[in-house]
């Protein structure tokens, strides 16, 4: 197996609170204006924690705001404002997110799964092969280099958006349907008003020089590259050189179960076990109010809220978007803090489980599909559903766009 070296600390996300605190308190709001666009740029890297609940937006802005002016004008007040938007669509959309929501600029038929070249990095262009190793790797790629292998998978490779955006989804630490897939639509140009590809030059200038692309398809000019999106059929990958064949990595495998391994410290319970398990903990601790720990909602409880707290997995969630083995230890790594045992089944049912048995869930929203919907129907029984907070307020009516949005968010 080849290795390629890995971007200086692209590795090490802990699952904790305080590793969270440590990348807040590392934040350089000037640095990030100046560097975000560079592979080795001062990004935050707090995305995972932000995904999964170990913070929120607000949060997130107060602490830095605590040790730098972050006027809502500042670039990195607007990419928060990205992520908000990205939930404000999906909260309009739903699983809308998972289609087309524009026609692709090609009309040609795009491919349903994603290439083994690709998968296996050894498309033979450096930037897209560097990214997916990092990618498999660490469980976390840079945005710039998220664009350029949607864009190379898309447009040049004629590769659906979707098979690309579930395969990055499910290794991705910060994997969040709706920033992740509408990224990848708003690059395939299905939420966007053009398609977005990149030259050799743009990787030049931003990513260091073992990731160069010189002499590969991506070497021609950005109008070339726009009538190759609309235009041609697969490129395929780059011809092979007086080097004969290249290596290849085996793309880490998914799973809609965590393992063993990953599961380590926590007791996994079916549904009967896991309610026995609730019901006897909250009469040793005379409550009836119960706190659901869900793979969204892993930061630390808030002081007075319910002593007894339980983990939820929402199985069919996991069927249709299962996870590396990398991801279930990072959500799971976070769940142990809180919870002794975890029940991997049905939102719908645990929920309606709990009220039956008269306790009060106490859980946080998510926009996941099927866990959605689990929490509403909760919360029509009785369960208080805590929204996600956010930093600005999310408009009634749907904006399209970024631009929209951020017009109306920010005056």
């Amino acid at each position: 197996m080849s290795q390629l070296p890995l971007l200086a600390g692209a590795t090490g996300f802990e699952p904790t609170p305080e590793a969270a605190q440590a990348r807040l308190e590392a934040v350089d709001p000037a640095a990030y204006a100046r560097t975000r666009n560079a592979l080795d740029g001062a990004v935050t890297r707090l995305s995972p924690y932000l995904t999964h609940g170990l913070l929120d937006v607000p949060q997130a802005l107060a602490a830095i705001r605590t040790r730098h002016h972050v006027p809502v004008s500042h670039k990195l007040a607007f990419e928060f404002g990205w992520r908000e938007f990205f939930r404000h669509a999906w909260r309009h959309l739903g699983e809308g997110v998972l289609d087309d929501v524009r026609p692709p600029p090609w009309p040609g038929r795009y491919a349903q799964a994603m290439p083994a070249d690709i998968l296996e990095a050894r498309s033979g262009v450096p930037a897209i092969d560097h990214a997916v190793r990092e990618l498999h790797a660490t469980g976390w790629l840079h945005n710039h280099a998220r664009m350029w292998v949607a864009a190379y998978v898309v447009h040049l490779r004629k590769v659906h958006w979707r098979a690309g955006a579930d395969w990055m989804h499910a290794h991705l630490l910060d994997g969040d349907l709706g920033a992740n897939h509408l990224s990848w639509q708003w690059v395939a140009a299905t939420f966007s008003a053009k398609p977005y590809v990149f030259d050799a030059g743009n990787v030049a200038r931003y990513a260091p020089r073992e990731w160069q692309c010189r002499g590969t398809v991506v070497d021609r000019s950005y109008e070339a590259l726009d009538a190759l999106a609309r235009g041609a059929p697969d490129v395929g990958p780059e011809p092979l050189g007086p080097r004969g064949a290249r290596p290849a990595t085996e793309p880490p495998p998914v799973s809609a179960e965590p393992t063993a391994d990953t599961l380590a410290g926590l007791r996994a319970l079916d549904e009967a076990g896991w309610l026995a398990q609730v019901r006897a903990a909250c009469a040793a601790a005379g409550e009836t109010r119960v706190r659901i720990v869900h793979p969204w909602s892993l930061g630390e409880p808030s002081e007075g809220g319910p002593a007894v707290r339980v983990g939820l997995l929402h199985a069919p969630y996991h069927s249709r978007f299962p996870w590396s083995a990398r991801r279930w230890a990072f959500v799971l790594g976070a769940m142990r803090r809180q919870v002794a045992v975890v029940h991997l089944g049905d939102a719908h049912r645990a929920l309606g489980a709990l009220a039956d048995a008269g306790l009060e869930p106490v859980v946080r929203d998510a926009l996941v599909p099927g866990l959605r919907e689990a929490i509403a129907a909760s919360a029509r029984r009785g369960a208080v559903v805590e929204p996600v907070p956010r930093e600005w307020d999310d408009p009634d009516r749907f904006c399209t766009s970024f631009t929209r949005f951020w017009n109306t968010v920010s005056r």
